[in-house]
């Protein structure tokens, strides 16, 4: 019974414990929508999370860049003009800092400063900006686009005014730095000048690449329910060899 029970029960022990092991962050929003269906006799539901829709910017350099580049890569963004005398600048050292602290993995992480004020911020100046902080050009882009577009996508998509509900919807300026996770939903939103909120960032960006989509097939997903027939196999296997052994003793 020892031999069957002590494997059961490590490996309840460990799901039990290993459940809140990492505490992800939260999807802050609203979901778009809740559906449930039934399979099976069993009633299932699943939340549909908002994601942010694909738009595409013109960068620093001139060059055609969209989210959908960025496939696989936690992304920090936030909205500036290269005229803001005070706000700005702040939060484009924070920035820098962030982008400092993912230098030798920055492979996992795309920052994006999303120009408010396109009329005025041309290629020039976003390049004149970008190289007063030191910026990598690959991994923080600095953009331009449609002005109608951008601000619709501050609003509907990040929804900046619901994180920032006293930001100005007529010209969008808010010290927030939105974070996208790997499926392109808001995962939140964290004060640029606040170093406590920074470093909670910091920590936040390598635990959501840990997270998976749970309906993605893997390997594991298929071995991990048949391991309490396997805890059981293996106290089985050890009862078996205990018998074995004692009647070679006897004999």
């Amino acid at each position: 019974m020892l031999a069957i029970l002590m494997p059961l029960a490590g490996y309840m022990i460990i799901k039990y414990y290993s459940k809140n092991a990492v505490i992800m962050p939260r999807k802050y929003y609203e979901p778009d929508s809740v559906i449930t269906s039934t399979s099976g006799g069993k009633t299932v539901t699943d939340t549909v999370w908002h994601k942010v829709k694909n738009i595409s910017f013109t960068n620093q350099l001139g060059k055609k860049v969209s989210l959908d580049d960025l496939k696989g890569k936690i992304i920090v963004l936030d909205f500036f003009f290269t005229r803001c005398p005070t706000i700005c600048p702040g939060l484009a050292r924070s920035m820098k800092k962030l982008q400092t602290s993912f230098v030798s993995n920055d492979n996992i992480v795309q920052f994006i400063s999303v120009s408010i004020d396109p009329e005025h911020d041309s290629v020039q100046q976003l390049r004149k900006f970008a190289d007063r902080y030191k910026a990598n050009h690959d991994t923080w882009w600095f953009v331009t686009g449609d002005k109608k577009e951008i601000y619709d996508f501050a609003l509907h998509e990040i929804k900046a005014n619901v994180a920032d509900p006293g930001v100005d919807t007529a010209f969008i300026h808010t010290e927030n730095f939105f974070v996208l996770d790997s499926n392109r939903i808001v995962r939140g939103f964290y004060n640029g000048f606040d170093s406590v909120q920074q470093a909670k960032l910091v920590r936040d960006i390598p635990i959501l690449m840990l997270e998976k989509d749970r309906k993605a097939p893997t390997v594991f997903s298929d071995f991990i329910p048949l391991l309490p027939l396997i805890f059981i196999g293996i106290g089985f296997v050890v009862i078996v060899t205990y018998i074995i052994s004692r009647k070679k003793d006897k004999n």
